[in-house]
């Protein structure tokens, strides 16, 4: 190894979060190294959020076009499968970084590219793809932000059978004839939305009893129903006992408990992530390899004061928005601490506190029709011990709705918290719905009295006039 570089922050692992911790650590004033060892922009730039979002667009799109009097007729036909995709590749950059790289050079940034992993207190080892070996040294913190990767399940034949994943999925050049999906959860409607939409007849294979289980029990419901409606089959409460590839470009068999198989092109597994942590160095601090790590609210790991986790790693809240959250929340308490700042503010909504993880969490699902949550679900709140009350109202009996498509179907519900009279939770599901969700973030985070939610009165007409009638059924 060679002599050790000093440097006030090291950060392992250069996705939204990294890079967001890189952007609050340079504008403190502090220097800062960045280690990556695949692109610069990680999961999401190149592999999740955006190219699935590019895919994605021009069949929500579509299906909204089609909804709408006048210019049904002229979206009827098939997407361009090529455009879409050369769509999809601007956005990823042709899976290039060198915008990444031209930003935090910008920012005064030191970028070594290679595998990292710690090297005992404050220190990181660098092995470059060409073998070159680095030692970095932190004066003030190191910062693990290496994120996951899709879990392949551990089924006979499974290996063999070469089965995407979300990269996969997200980044293919052409439709499957029939692609197979195991999984119920995010990546999976999403993608069965996609290649749907782009000419692929669709199963979705899930091991639960519905769709979406971390949202309302009718936001699964819904999405399942408009799979089926554009094609797709669905089904619940079934498990893979194992998957055969018939060579190696052949289809794809998965045997299902009971012994009926199906047959695909491809085979999509959407069942979980993992860390990104079995060979970082965890256990040179005391931590145990592969697993998540474990972070108090301002993002440190508890016991070992300069190690920080931001993102999906720590597995508080796997969302990009909330990693870039939490790399916010990190790289203020990096900033005090280095400039010996007084106590930090570490209370509920706090600058130095990550609150919104467990408080506020939004999440936007772009299927058809797009899922939309803030907060707690009902289920969540009663088994929290909260005295609440849900309102529901049929989004499609908007007047906003009514004209944004012919035959808008969708559902909205708010859980109330009746001893103090603020929200919970709120759920939107319907065409266009991922775009009301930030005025639920808002009235959820702010702890906004129903009292003065009522004076927030919605323009009309548009589709957040849901808000009123939700507020009425609640006012009586």
């Amino acid at each position: 190894m060679t002599e050790a570089v000093e440097y006030d922050v090291i950060v392992l692992g250069g996705g939204p979060a990294g890079e967001n911790v890189v952007d609050r650590t340079r504008a403190a004033g502090l220097s800062t190294a960045l280690v990556e060892s695949e692109l610069v922009g990680g999961e999401c730039s190149y592999w999740a959020c955006i190219p699935s979002k590019a895919l994605l667009r021009p069949a929500l799109a579509r299906a909204d076009a089609r909804r709408v009097p006048g210019l049904a007729g002229s979206a009827a036909g098939p997407l361009d499968a090529e455009a879409v995709f050369a769509h999809r590749d601007y956005w990823t950059g042709n899976w290039k970084d060198d915008g990444q790289i031209d930003w935090l050079e910008s920012v005064g940034a030191h970028v070594y590219r290679g595998h990292g992993r710690l090297y005992g207190v404050r220190k990181v080892a660098v092995t470059s793809p060409e073998g070159e070996h680095h030692v970095l040294s932190a004066r003030h913190a190191v910062v693990v932000a290496t994120g996951t990767r899709a879990v392949i399940p551990e089924l006979p034949g499974i290996a063999d059978a070469r089965p995407w994943t979300s990269r996969e999925a997200t980044s293919a050049q052409a439709a499957p004839g029939r692609l197979l999906i195991v999984g119920g959860s995010v990546v999976a409607v999403e993608m069965a939305t996609a290649w749907q939409a782009l000419g692929s007849r669709v199963t979705l294979l899930v091991r639960g009893s519905g769709l979406l289980p971390r949202m309302e029990p009718f936001a699964g419901e819904l999405v399942a129903g408009a799979l089926r409606e554009a094609g797709a089959v669905v089904r619940t409460g079934v498990a893979v006992e194992s998957v055969v590839r018939d060579g190696s470009t052949g289809p794809v068999s998965v045997v299902l408990e009971g012994g009926e198989t199906l047959e695909g092109d491809e085979l999509l597994v959407a069942t979980g992530r993992t860390p990104r942590t079995e060979d970082i160095g965890l256990d040179t601090v005391g931590l145990a390899p592969g697993g998540w790590i474990a972070v108090d609210d301002s993002c440190r790991v508890p016991g070992v004061d300069w190690l920080y986790a931001v993102g999906d790693v720590n597995h508080r809240a796997l969302l990009t928005h909330q990693g870039k959250y939490q790399a916010r929340i990190a790289g203020s308490v990096i900033a005090a601490r280095a400039a010996g700042s007084a106590p930090l503010d570490t209370g509920p909504w706090g600058a130095h506190a990550a609150t919104a993880d467990t408080r506020a969490l939004p999440q936007a699902v772009f299927t058809d029709p797009e899922a939309a949550s803030v907060g707690l679900t009902l289920a969540e709140a009663e088994r929290a011990g909260h005295r609440v009350r849900a309102v529901d109202y049929d989004l499609g009996k908007v007047s906003g709705a009514g004209l944004y498509a012919d035959g808008y179907r969708g559902r909205a519900r708010m859980v109330v918290d009746l001893n103090r009279e603020v929200l919970l939770g709120v759920t939107f599901v319907g065409p266009g719905a991922a775009e009301l969700l930030h005025a639920a973030t808002i009235a959820v985070a702010g702890e906004v009295p129903i009292d003065r939610l009522w004076h927030a009165v919605p323009a009309f007409p548009t589709i957040s006039e849901v808000w009123l009638r939700l507020l009425e059924g609640y006012r009586g």
